[in-house]
């Protein structure tokens, strides 16, 4: 008959019996016996045999061509560098693509607002230069130009020149048309032509060209044209010609950016281009080439087209 266990001998089993326990004190005791003098053990009988593995490294320590093989591409490597390095094309392109900082800094100074600039002149082809006198409104739409007349017109309408409204102009306290900077003449439109007054065409009042006033071209008053900002949209481009490659350019492999200045004139074509940035090797005179066949969309200023500059980037790349 198999032995019944009582829920008690589960627990007897689990728990040491009391005659196992050991005092603290004889513990203490025995352990400072084995530091100061250990018990000899008998010595160690090994009844295993080393057994060979295969080396983790596989057969570099054993086959020297691995060895040869690596020194055999650093030393391509390196001469490959070393061809680079003194190749005298490679060097003259390294030369001209590096951007050198001047390090005389000048002090941070916050970007001017852009405003317009712009000018106009015009005359009528007479022998004394303009007279001085007072400015028309400027408005930008011009029905009529600015000039000395010798009759009354039967239909009479106030003349104005090119510029925003709230352009400053210079003011003259004389009752007539002209120029409020130039001398005291007589009656004189001045001898440009294309109506208008000064020494200059295209019906405004200056030296310049267009309905403006100043030197300068495209309106408004300065020494220049309009500018983007101010109310003056940015002009875009709907039509453009791919820049061709020089042969020179071509047989040397070589690529950069050149950097044209141009005049965006009110039909949408690109004027009076300059190169800023050159990059030589007959792709500036490619770059002017392509930028004079591109069409634009014409800056505006509210609803009607105006003159002006913009800074247009050519990319030469080789595929």
């Amino acid at each position: 008959m198999p032995e019944v266990l009582q829920p008690d001998d589960h627990l007897d089993r689990l728990l040491a019996p009391a005659a196992a326990e050991i005092p603290w004190y004889k513990s203490l005791y025995q352990n400072i016996h084995d530091l100061i003098k250990p018990e000899k053990l008998p010595p160690l009988e090994v009844t295993s045999k080393p057994v060979p593995v295969r080396d983790i490294w596989g057969l570099y320590n054993k086959d020297p061509k691995s060895r040869y093989i690596s020194v055999g591409i650093h030393v391509a490597v390196f001469a490959l560098l070393m061809v680079g390095a003194t190749n005298k094309k490679v060097q003259q392109i390294v030369k001209e693509q590096v951007s050198l900082i001047d390090p005389n800094l000048k002090p941070y100074l916050p970007p001017k607002q852009q405003q317009m600039g712009g000018g106009g002149g015009g005359g009528a082809r007479e022998p004394l230069p303009v007279s001085k006198g007072q400015l028309p409104k400027p408005s930008m739409k011009q029905f009529t130009p600015p000039r000395i007349v010798d009759h009354t017109p039967k239909l009479a309408v106030d003349p104005t020149i090119i510029a925003p409204p709230d352009t400053p102009l210079p003011q003259s306290n004389i009752n007539a048309w002209g120029d409020p900077l130039a001398k005291m003449v007589d009656s004189s439109n001045g001898n440009g032509f294309g109506g208008g007054m000064g020494n200059g065409s295209g019906g405004g009042v200056g030296s310049g060209k267009g309905g403006g006033f100043g030197p300068g071209e495209g309106g408004g008053f300065g020494g220049g044209v309009f500018r983007v900002g101010g109310g003056v949209s940015q002009p875009a481009v709907i039509y453009k010609v791919d820049p061709e490659y020089s042969d020179e350019a071509r047989k040397a492999k070589y690529s950069g950016t050149v950097t044209l200045s141009v005049i965006v004139d009110t039909e949408g074509k690109a004027r009076d281009i300059h190169v800023i940035k050159s990059i030589g090797m007959g792709l500036d005179e490619k770059a002017i080439e392509a930028v004079q066949k591109w069409k634009f969309r014409p800056a505006m200023k509210g609803s009607t087209p105006v003159n002006v500059r913009a800074t247009i980037e050519v990319n030469f790349r080789l595929l």
